[in-house]
């Protein structure tokens, strides 16, 4: 895929072949697991080794349905034999409850589902008993009460599809625990807690769509009228060059980002939310910007990562053949060649999807060039790198996050988009969730603990191209803060330009970055933390902003850029700037108050 032109149909059928390709010389002799590392996740080898045999299938199955075979068969059906054989020993092992290898049966599940004559027709008798005892045994155990919760839907609907007159007992398991996530608006909430990122797409729409295109049992919940209210919203995470936010757990999937656009096409029957030219777009844009990334190991394998190797980003549940979920991005390859999802042009985003999103919490800013979410902040405790992936204030498509050196201090994190404080005695902390959020059309408001003795309420508005913060820090103890803007790629100097002013740093490199303090409480720095820590960049430069400040309540303002605009750079220490973002300020304070 690195380096190919991703434009059309072939071209992205083209793009699939080169990412199975590497795979073939790491299969097993029994063709049922992938052997990529001798590194683990925290769950046993052999569900990781499961992993590499079942996800593939992902863009597999689409391709066939378009009439494209880019795996063997025959060797696909041996492999599901002997990981379904408890006499092998290639046996993938008995599923238990919350078990990785429930999350890896959805791929089978949906390839029984679309192209039975592929996998399933052709098996001997006893190949299909083995597949279908064992399937069979994954639908009797618990499902983590998340998105997993489709993974036994789409399991007991392949075997519906195979096995019509042995049904499932329950077969409907789970249909109330998912409709009870259900947040509106076409957006879902990811198990207990505050959480709504990126599993909004390739997981609960994605499932559902494919279970309303596929299940031999039409779910009863329209799932295609809440994939329309979801589409524009979930567009506007996307930047005209191709590039999706990057916000919460499980990056490494990279390019799934896309799934729900290929799942909804495959979907809709009528009119689409979005021009059918729009949705390609998305899509191909977004393969093309990953297709131009150093995503593979030398081999031509997805490493784990983001836009480059990192396991430093990676979640503990990321095995080596984690990152092919990617393939759910291949969706597309089902539909015909006639299709209108085809046979339009290539359009650009629309010029007016929603910005204020309620269910995630964002105010969104799009430009030309990038879009970034202002966040009022989710909860993500129970991951690693949780506060960094949740609830920074601010996120970039052209500047991700980084997460934090556990052993950093204050002083030597990165905190980009984010508030640092620490107490004498006590760890630094950022903003990691939030006990109350307040949003309108101008600004959201959050209020948060960094300690429980301490309270910080912070404001964030859009600016032209950049956005103010404001916090209101109530605290009985003095404190020391670091705040920072957005990340730089750090080339030491061969094309970036750093500059210190009184009250701000900018760097200026292949794009800007700028932090401005607003009422002089705090020094300006331009800060090197250690390496490997975005997801974007090796090495980065974060312009910060240092303060002391004593027991009591003070109040911390700043202004912080990540815009292509270096001309800005003369303005933001004017006077008449500063009066400007004050007006702003006070202006989204009364505009939340009213809207409340």
């Amino acid at each position: 895929m690195f380096g190919l032109p991703i434009f059309s149909r072939e071209d992205l059928l083209n793009a699939l072949r080169a990412l199975l390709h590497p795979l073939a010389a790491f299969q097993s002799p029994g063709g049922a697991r992938l052997q990529l590392s001798a590194g683990a996740a925290i769950f046993d080898r052999a569900a990781a080794e499961l992993e590499g045999f079942a996800r593939p299938l992902w863009g597999a199955v689409p391709a066939a349905l378009g009439g494209s075979d880019v795996l063997d068969w025959a060797r696909v059906r041996e492999g599901l034999s002997n990981g379904c054989d408890p006499e092998h020993e290639e046996f993938w092992g008995w599923p238990g409850s919350e078990d990785q290898r429930l999350v890896e049966m959805a791929a089978i599940g949906f390839a029984l589902l679309a192209v039975p004559e592929r996998i399933w027709n052709p098996l001997p008798e006893r190949s299909k008993a083995l597949v279908s005892s064992y399937l069979r045994r994954c639908a009797a155990q618990i499902f983590s009460p998340n998105n997993w919760m489709f993974f036994r839907l789409l399991i007991v609907a392949g075997l519906a599809r195979v096995e019509p007159d042995n049904p499932v007992d329950d077969a409907g398991r789970y249909v109330q625990e998912i409709e009870a996530l259900y947040l509106g608006e076409g957006w879902y909430r990811d198990g207990p807690g505050r959480r709504v990122d990126h599993y909004n797409g390739f997981a609960f729409h994605t499932y559902a769509l494919l279970l309303t295109c596929f299940a031999p049992e039409k779910p009863a919940i329209d799932h295609l009228a809440r994939a329309r209210l979801f589409a524009p919203n979930f567009a506007a995470w996307f930047d005209p060059e191709g590039r999706g936010l990057a916000y919460g757990r499980s990056m490494t999937y990279r390019f799934a980002m896309t799934a729900f656009f290929g799942a909804y096409a495959l979907a809709e029957d009528g009119d689409p939310a979005l021009p059918w030219g729009c949705l390609k777009g998305i899509i191909l844009r977004n393969i093309r910007w990953w297709s131009r990334q150093p995503i593979a190991d030398r081999d031509g394998v997805l490493s784990v990562g983001y836009v480059y190797p990192n396991p430093m980003m990676a979640e503990d549940y990321n095995s080596a053949c984690s990152p092919y979920w990617a393939l759910k991005a291949f969706l597309p390859l089902a539909l015909p060649r006639d299709h209108p999802f085809w046979t339009s042009e290539e359009a650009p985003l629309p010029q007016d999807l929603p910005l204020m999103q309620q269910a995630p919490g964002f105010l969104l800013q799009r430009s030309a060039t990038h879009t970034v979410a202002l966040s009022a902040g989710q909860e993500g405790p129970q991951f690693r790198h949780g506060a960094e992936k949740y609830a920074k204030f601010a996120y970039s498509t052209q500047s991700p996050l980084s997460v934090e050196m556990r052993e950093a201090s204050l002083l030597t994190a990165a905190l980009d988009g984010a508030l640092g404080v620490q107490a004498e005695g006590r760890p630094w902390v950022t903003r990691h969730g939030c006990a109350s959020m307040q949003t309108s059309n101008a600004a959201l408001i959050s209020i948060w603990h960094p300690y429980p003795d301490v309270e910080i309420e912070t404001l964030l508005c859009p600016h032209g191209n950049g956005h103010i913060r404001r916090h209101r820090i109530l605290t009985p103890v003095p404190l020391v803060t670091v705040e920072g803007g957005f990340a730089v790629e750090r080339t030491d100097g061969q094309a970036e330009v750093c500059e210190i002013g009184r009250d701000s740093s900018w760097v200026l490199g292949g794009h800007a970055s700028c932090i401005v303090d607003l009422n002089s409480l705090r020094l300006p720095r331009i800060h090197a933390p250690a390496s490997g820590i975005n997801l974007a960049y090796p090495r980065i430069w974060v312009p910060q902003l240092l303060g002391n400040i004593p027991a009591g309540e003070t109040e911390l303002l700043c202004w912080c850029t990540c815009d292509e605009r270096p001309a800005d750079r003369c303005n933001s220490q004017s006077s008449e700037h500063r009066a400007s973002l004050l007006e702003v300020l006070r202006q989204a304070v009364e505009s939340v108050r009213t809207s409340q």
